[in-house]
């Protein structure tokens, strides 16, 4: 019997013959390829094998492709990095948002080819026994930059805005003093000179979710995942209800929020490193790049608010 074989790689031939034969307590169907005897079972492996190299040699293309699109601006950033250092500015960028929206990713990549000598990345845990009676900022006043400095905080000050509300590891009384003071403590940074950047970085439910999931089951993002992830998606709501008010209270002329839309990791790194090199008018920028963002991806504080506003009014809920 000659049997054709569909989709098969280049080096296979286009038909085989195959037999029955009878292998212990089953039946085996033998093809011949090339005058070499194989288990249909073996071959259909193989197949399959093949399938999943190209698909991982696919995968593997399209990262290149994305980093080789993200490199003349990470060029960038090492010029607005030594503009700040030769006028001694100060910058602070805030990256916010939900677990797993991809604030991590997006700081590796702003950071990858900077001095390390003049940026900082900070990521504070919870707070000590002292932390907790001195003055709410004064643990992240502590890391604020140095003249020609730039310093990231992977979650910030808005811990109290976000996570400790949520989860009440904080008091009412103590959320009410953040929202009351934040402006004010914002104001004075910026009018102090420093350049103050906010971040939020904003997923959809459905694709934090896959998120997880592949953090749960790949051993090198299992370190990712915390208690307070795996409670994320049943605090959805209680999240995003938080988040409006954390922007209705803390959105300003002097120090805006900008929300990235990160299901796509790639276009959100993107855009995000567009926004910082938007934020200050730093010397030899090369002009041949573009710098607009994509509305569908960068939107204003404001604007979130406005489309937030229309989802309760027309649905009776948050969405984002």
């Amino acid at each position: 019997m000659r049997t054709a074989v569909k989709n098969h790689p280049k080096h296979w031939v286009k038909k085989v013959k195959t037999k029955r034969i009878e292998m212990g307590n089953k039946d085996k169907e033998i093809v011949t390829i090339d005058g070499k005897e194989v288990t249909l079972d073996r071959l259909i492996k193989a197949y399959r094998d093949s399938k999943e190299e190209k698909k991982s040699q696919k995968s593997a293309l399209k990262k290149r492709k994305q980093e080789q699109e993200l490199k003349p601006y990470q060029s960038e950033l090492i010029k607005l990095q030594r503009y700040i250092e030769a006028q001694n500015k100060k910058m602070i960028i805030l990256f916010e948002g939900r677990d797993a929206a991809g604030k991590g990713g997006t700081i590796r990549r702003v950071t990858r080819y900077m001095n390390e000598k003049h940026y900082r990345v900070v990521a504070l845990g919870k707070p000590t026994e002292e932390q907790r009676t001195q003055w709410y900022y004064q643990k992240y006043v502590s890391h604020f930059p140095r003249g020609g400095e730039i310093v990231l905080f992977d979650r910030s000050w808005y811990n109290r805005a976000m996570v400790e509300t949520v989860f009440s590891f904080c008091t009412q009384r103590e959320y009410g003093d953040f929202i009351r003071g934040v402006k004010g403590f914002e104001k004075d940074l910026v009018r102090q000179g420093i350049v103050l950047v906010k971040l939020y970085f904003s997923v959809t439910k459905d694709e934090q979710a896959r998120r997880f999931e592949r953090r749960k089951t790949d051993p090198l993002r299992q370190w990712k995942l915390s208690e307070i992830d795996v409670q994320a998606q049943d605090k959805w709501d209680e999240f995003t209800n938080t988040k409006y008010h954390m922007l209705k209270q803390s959105h300003t002329h002097n120090a805006p929020w900008t929300i990235i839309r990160s299901n796509d990791k790639h276009k959100a790194r993107l855009e995000a490193i567009k926004v910082i090199l938007n934020s200050i008018n730093y010397d030899d920028r090369d002009e041949s790049l573009d710098y607009t963002v994509d509305p569908d991806i960068v939107i204003s504080g404001a604007r979130e608010l406005e489309i937030m506003n229309a989802q309760r009014t027309n649905q009776g809920k948050f969405i984002n």
